[in-house]
């Protein structure tokens, strides 16, 4: 089956009820009829508004809720239907709304000696929120705990055990907070520019949920040292997937891709040379197709989509998407956005934000 966070078509329309269909134009409710699943994803407007849609796995563009500002990852909870956008870093503020219209959205704001990395997840039970953030002057990551039965109060705060904290997300039992610490200090006061390239800390971090003890921390090899660990996606034997991004050298082919569960070192896929050259060192996205038992990765630099057999590692495909960003599980394969408005068949007059998520 898919990722246990995502719902059907027909449970969305149920969720929906007959107040959010009634607001939705005669093209928006066929296509939603004929979908298999439902995603939502940021986007930039054709004026330069940003919005969060509602889309098909065709790519059709079924509603739109706005946005103050550019949104980055997003989480969705399948227990109360709640989604939350988070600002791209080092934005402050993200926006939780539910896909039917059927509450006003609620915009919280980082503290303000931290900001948003632009990820995080919910709890399986729906009650809690966790966000990935920064103590930009402690150049620590923390996780922030926001008690969604609560309008999202914000309510304590973990360490990662790391610094860059990127994408996490939680175990299927709700036990494990796992985090990508992409090893890279930043600080609002200089944008997005990074700060130590030279003396980056990339690791994986295994967090205890209901303490906030480190239960293991993955550091990468002295060799991968400029390799940074950004996004994360479970399997369904509970095997962590993650995802890096390359801040050395160019003409260097390191592992882009690498699995690992608790109590095991990490391990990464051997991918081809010529498709680690083709990645461009980068992959932007990561996502697991469960009942298929896939990987999918994009990489917006290198304008590719990748298909891996989570079971050998080996490449099953390679799709060439210019400027390719998001990537989700779909009934067979992977749902993949673009930067330039494609969403699988459709092409749109928005720009596709970098990441999506099954609703």
């Amino acid at each position: 089956m898919m990722q246990s966070t995502a719902i059907n078509r027909r449970s969305f329309v149920k969720a929906a009820g007959l107040g959010f269909l009634a607001t939705l134009t005669p093209r928006s409710l066929m296509a939603l009829e004929q979908t298999d699943a439902v995603y939502a994803s940021g986007i930039r407007a054709a004026d330069g508004s940003f919005a969060i849609a509602t889309v098909t796995e065709r790519g059709e563009i079924v509603d739109q809720v706005a946005l103050p500002a550019r949104a980055h990852g997003m989480a969705f909870s399948a227990t109360t239907g709640k989604t939350v956008a988070f600002a791209r870093r080092p934005g402050t503020y993200a926006m939780i709304f539910d896909p039917w219209n059927k509450s006003e959205p609620i915009v919280i704001n980082s503290r303000e000696d931290r900001h948003f990395y632009g990820h995080g997840a919910f709890s399986p039970d729906g009650r809690l929120l966790y966000a990935s953030e920064n103590d930009f002057d402690g150049n620590r990551g923390m996780i922030g705990l926001y008690d969604a039965t609560n309008r999202f109060a914000r309510i304590g705060e973990f360490e990662t055990f790391g610094i860059g904290p990127h994408d996490m997300t939680v175990s299927d039992d709700g036990r494990l907070l796992i985090v990508a610490n992409g090893g890279i200090e930043t600080h609002p006061d200089f944008g997005r520019a990074k700060l130590n390239l030279g003396e980056m800390q990339p690791s994986l971090a295994l967090i205890d949920a209901a303490t906030g003890a480190l239960v293991e921390k993955h550091v990468l090899p002295a060799e991968w040292a400029e390799l940074s660990t950004r996004h994360v996606d479970l399997d369904g034997a509970g095997r962590i997937w993650f995802a890096c991004q390359y801040e050395g050298h160019r003409k260097d082919v390191p592992p882009l891709v690498g699995h690992f569960a608790k109590g095991e070192d990490l391990s990464f896929i051997d991918l081809p040379e010529e498709t680690t050259r083709r990645l461009a060192n980068y992959v932007g996205a990561i996502a697991v197709n469960r009942g298929e038992g896939l990987v999918g990765i994009t990489s917006p630099k290198g304008s590719a989509s990748v298909t891996i057999d989570a079971k050998t590692g080996k490449v099953l495909a390679e799709t060439t998407i210019p400027d390719a960003a998001g990537i989700a599980p779909a009934k067979s394969g992977f749902a993949v956005s673009s930067y330039d408005g494609d969403f699988l068949s459709t092409r749109s007059d928005v720009a596709w934000d970098q990441h999506i998520v099954r609703i």
